[in-house]
């Protein structure tokens, strides 16, 4: 899953060699955490937050097929 995180982050900004995955264990959760850099921080949220809320829907669906729940955390 956290290679799906990478893949999608890289694809939606200009700088994909600054995108950056790191993975928390919490209970049956997965935290993703992806750091990008400051110019592409708005391409990854989108407008209204509508480009990291399909982002979370997919991980959410990838997750769930592997029998987990997975949050997507946009450092900052």
């Amino acid at each position: 899953m956290r290679e799906f995180v990478e893949y999608i982050a890289k694809e939606l900004v200009d700088e994909p060699d600054a995108v950056e995955v790191t993975e928390e264990q919490k209970n049956d959760k997965v935290v993703y955490i992806l750091k990008v850099a400051e110019i592409d921080v708005g391409k990854i949220i989108g407008k209204k937050g509508r480009t990291a809320s399909a982002f979370r829907v997919l991980l959410s669906a990838v997750a769930a097929k592997h029998g987990k729940r997975g949050i997507l955390e946009v450092a900052d």
